[in-house]
C-alpha cells in the first residue's frame, strides 16, 4: 500500500514513477553492454586490421591510423591496439567482451597481467567483481611479481656493462647486458627511431637487427641534437657534397640535378655513393658544399659551405606548420624541411614552397612513393602510390536512417545469436568488503605451487 500510495502520488506530482525510473535504468544498461559487444568487436577486427599491416601505406603505426581514422586521442589509440594485440592470445576473456559480459575497462586491466594459463580465474574474478575490483588486484598482482622478482634484480644489475670495440674490417662491434629499465628504456628509443626512420615500409633486404643498427644511429643524432654543446639542427650536423666535373659546368646538367634526372647516385660528403632519391631526401634540408673536378678527377675548386634552406626561412615554416609533421594525424615534431619541388628541378627555396616532414614521411615521399601535390590555394596533399588521396581529415561514414545509433546495435546482435539484456554486464558482486590479500593470495597459490614444483623438478635433474 505504501509504495502504490508513493506510484500515485509521483502521478499527480508529474514525476517518474520507481518503475518508469527501473526501466530506464534497464535500457541504459543494456545499452552499455551492447556497447561492450561492439567494442568487443572492434578489438578483433582491429587486430585483424593489424596483423594486415594495412595502415602502412603512409601512417607511422597501426595506433597512428587508428588515432586519425576514428579521431581519438593518440595515447587512447595506442591503448586499444595493446588491447587488441593482448586479446589475441586470450580467447576466453575475448569472447566474453563479444558477448557483452565484460566492459573495456575491465579486459584493459586484465590484459596487463592475463596469461593462457591464468585467463580462466581472471575472467571468473572480472564476472564477479566490479571494474574498481579489477583494477585493485591487478595493481597487487603486479605489485607482487614485484616482490618476488627483487633478488632476481639485484642480480641483474649486478651483471649489467656494454662493450663498443671497432672490428679488423671498420665496423664497430657493439655488446652488452642492461637493467631491465634501462633496456626498456633503450628498446622504445630504438623503436621510435625505426618508426621514424622506416614506418611500416621496409627497406628490401633489410632484417630487423639491420634496422635496429639505423634505428641506433638515428639516437645517437638525438642525443647530440639535445647537447648545448652539439650543434642544433640536423641541417648542421649533416652536410652533402656535389662532386661536380668542370665539363658539366659548361652546359650540361650538374650535381644531384644530374644524377636525379639520369636515375643515378651521388656522392655525398662521407665518400659513400646513395641513389638519386636518398640523395635528394638528404639535400632538401642540410648544408651543401660543391667541389668542381677536372676530367681526371682533381678538384679544381671548393665552394663555400651554405644552408638549402636558411635560417630564417627554416623558423618561418615552423611556426607556420607549428613544429609539427604536415602529414595526416601526424604530430612528430622531430622533422626536417621537405622541398614539395625540388630544389634540384628548379623549385625555389620559398616558404610556399616548404612544408615539415618527420623523418618517416619524409622517407616515404622520396623513397617510399609517397606524393605530395600542391592545390590551388596553396595547400598540400598527399596522395599514396597508388593515387589515393590522404585527407586530413577522413569522411565520416553515412548511415541509413535504419542503420543509426542503438537500433543497429540491437539488429546486429541479435542477428550474430547474443543474447543480451540489462543484467549482461552486471557484476555478481553482492555488496562485501574486497578482502584484497586473501584474493591475491587464492589466485596466484596455483601459480606459486607450480612454481615450487618446477624448482623442485629442476633440482632432483
Amino acid at each position: 500500500m505504501i509504495q502504490l500510495h508513493t506510484c500515485g502520488a509521483a502521478r499527480a506530482a508529474g514525476r517518474p514513477t520507481p518503475e518508469e525510473n527501473d526501466r530506464l535504468a534497464d535500457e541504459i544498461a543494456e545499452l552499455a553492454a551492447h556497447l561492450h559487444a561492439a567494442t568487443g568487436r572492434l578489438l578483433t577486427l582491429l587486430r585483424e586490421y593489424d596483423a594486415r599491416e594495412a595502415w602502412g601505406w603512409g601512417f607511422r603505426s597501426c595506433a597512428h591510423w587508428l588515432s586519425w581514422r576514428t579521431g581519438i586521442a593518440p595515447g587512447a589509440a595506442r591503448e586499444k591496439v595493446r588491447v587488441a594485440r593482448a586479446l589475441g592470445s586470450l580467447p576466453q576473456i575475448s569472447a566474453a567482451m563479444e558477448r557483452g559480459e565484460l566492459s573495456y575497462s575491465k579486459v584493459r586491466a586484465l590484459t596487463r597481467v592475463a596469461t593462457a594459463d591464468n585467463e580462466a580465474e581472471l575472467l571468473e574474478l572480472a564476472r564477479c567483481a566490479t571494474a574498481s575490483h579489477v583494477e585493485r588486484v591487478v595493481r597487487a598482482w603486479r605489485r607482487v611479481d614485484g616482490l618476488q622478482e627483487a633478488e632476481e634484480e639485484r642480480a641483474r644489475h649486478e651483471s649489467r656493462h656494454v662493450e663498443l670495440y671497432p672490428d679488423e674490417d671498420g665496423s664497430w662491434v657493439l655488446r652488452g647486458r642492461l637493467d631491465p629499465e634501462v633496456g626498456a628504456l633503450l628498446e622504445k628509443a630504438l623503436e621510435w627511431a625505426r618508426q621514424e626512420l622506416y614506418g611500416k615500409r621496409l627497406e628490401p633486404g633489410t632484417s630487423a637487427g639491420q634496422r635496429r643498427a639505423d634505428a641506433l644511429g638515428l639516437v645517437a643524432e638525438q642525443a647530440l641534437a639535445a647537447s648545448s654543446a652539439a650543434p642544433a639542427r640536423r641541417a648542421d650536423r649533416l652536410q652533402v657534397v656535389l662532386h661536380t666535373e668542370r665539363a658539366e659546368l659548361e652546359g650540361e646538367p650538374t650535381g644531384a640535378a644530374a644524377a636525379s634526372d639520369a636515375g643515378q647516385s651521388v656522392l655525398v660528403a662521407s665518400g659513400q655513393r646513395v641513389p638519386a632519391g636518398t640523395s635528394r631526401r638528404l639535400s632538401c634540408d642540410a648544408s651543401l658544399v660543391e667541389m668542381t673536378h677536372d676530367t681526371e678527377g682533381n678538384v679544381l675548386d671548393v665552394g663555400r659551405r651554405r644552408r638549402t634552406v636558411p635560417a630564417a626561412i627554416r623558423k618561418a615554416l615552423e611556426q607556420r606548420d607549428s613544429h609539427r609533421c604536415r602529414f595526416p594525424g601526424c604530430d612528430s615534431r622531430h622533422c626536417d624541411a621537405h622541398h614539395v619541388e625540388h630544389w634540384a628541378d628548379g623549385g625555389a627555396t620559398r616558404l610556399d614552397n616548404l612544408l615539415l616532414l618527420c623523418r618517416a614521411h619524409h622517407r616515404s615521399v622520396h623513397e617510399g612513393g609517397l606524393r605530395v601535390e600542391r592545390d590551388a590555394e596553396g595547400g598540400v596533399r598527399f596522395r599514396t602510390p597508388w593515387g589515393w588521396l590522404v585527407p586530413e581529415v577522413p569522411a565520416t561514414p553515412l548511415l541509413r536512417g535504419e542503420e543509426r545509433g542503438a537500433a543497429r546495435l540491437r539488429h546486429d546482435h541479435e542477428r550474430a545469436g547474443l543474447q543480451i539484456d540489462p543484467w549482461t554486464a552486471t557484476s555478481a558482486w553482492h555488496g562485501e568488503r574486497l578482502d584484497l590479500d586473501w584474493t591475491i593470495y587464492v589466485m596466484r597459490r596455483d601459480v606459486t605451487r607450480n612454481d615450487e614444483d618446477g624448482q623442485s623438478d629442476t633440482r632432483a635433474a
